[in-house]
């Protein structure tokens, strides 16, 4: 039995739910019933997370998880919704993501901007649409751009998520190196929140806040990398350069002492 359990298919479709809503006032008052549809899924741990489908027939927003006894029980699969209407759209989608981020990989940035702008009208909350449009404007030195794009990652917390990580990391990177420093903290801190124990994120921030001549917080990420990796060469590196020119706050220099040469 325990094997069969371990065996079966996770949950993983377009479902429906209702829900009674009131609609008028006194004497007029009648009740309606609204049906809602949702991309559900079960993961390894056999949570069940639901999010809503937007008007174009793709999961959109944020992500909430669901006992899975209330689903069950409230959720309705919708199998010929989901292989007519949402699958179709869901590949349409991918397709102009894959072909926006073909342009960006050849240089074709005005290109890669209209096919990226094209998924967003499908899904407006799209992180790999988001991440390569801002990725495109910041290739192009469009620091205006780049920052409307960064005010929108910045409140979806999908973005620093592990599936990401790649485009999450040269999004990072690339604000640093158009200068737009400020907005490079915010984005580390922000993942630190999620990932505080990533070594490759302390360092980052490091280099983000050295870039800003804030020593101290430079040194704290980089002991905090080395403290998570002690094999980090890049941290290394850092840190020692610091200490060759003398650039280490008084406090912590002696602290620094035992640093690998």
């Amino acid at each position: 039995m325990a094997e069969a359990e371990s065996q079966r298919s996770r949950i993983k479709g377009v479902f429906s739910s209702e829900r009674i809503a009131k609609v008028g006032a006194g004497a007029t008052v009648r009740k309606t019933t609204q049906t809602m549809y949702w991309f559900a899924e079960e993961d390894e741990e056999e949570r069940i997370w639901i999010q809503p489908l937007n008007p174009n027939y793709v999961p959109s927003g944020p992500k909430q998880e669901i006992p899975k006894d209330e689903f069950l029980e409230s959720y309705a699969p919708e199998p010929e919704f989901y292989s007519t209407k949402v699958y179709p759209s869901i590949r349409k989608l991918n397709q102009t993501i894959a072909k926006a981020e073909r342009h960006r990989a050849n240089g074709e940035t005005y290109s890669a901007e209209m096919e990226y702008g094209n998924a967003l009208r499908v899904d407006e909350e799209n992180i790999r649409a988001n991440f390569g449009l801002g990725l495109t404007y910041l290739e192009r030195g469009e620091t205006g751009k780049a920052d409307n794009i960064f005010q929108r990652l910045i409140k979806i917390e999908a973005a620093f998520e592990a599936e990401h990580k790649h485009l999450f990391n040269d999004f990072g990177i690339s604000l640093r190196k158009n200068e737009m420093y400020d907005q490079a903290i915010e984005y580390y801190a922000k993942a630190l929140e999620l990932s505080p124990n990533d070594e490759n994120l302390h360092y980052n921030m490091a280099r983000a806040c050295f870039a800003k001549a804030d020593i101290t917080r430079t040194v704290e990420h980089l002991r905090r990398a080395l403290t998570l990796n002690k094999d980090l060469e890049i941290a290394q590196k850092f840190l020692l350069y610091l200490k060759k020119n003398n650039l280490l706050p008084q406090k912590l220099s002696s602290a620094e002492s035992s640093t690998p040469e």
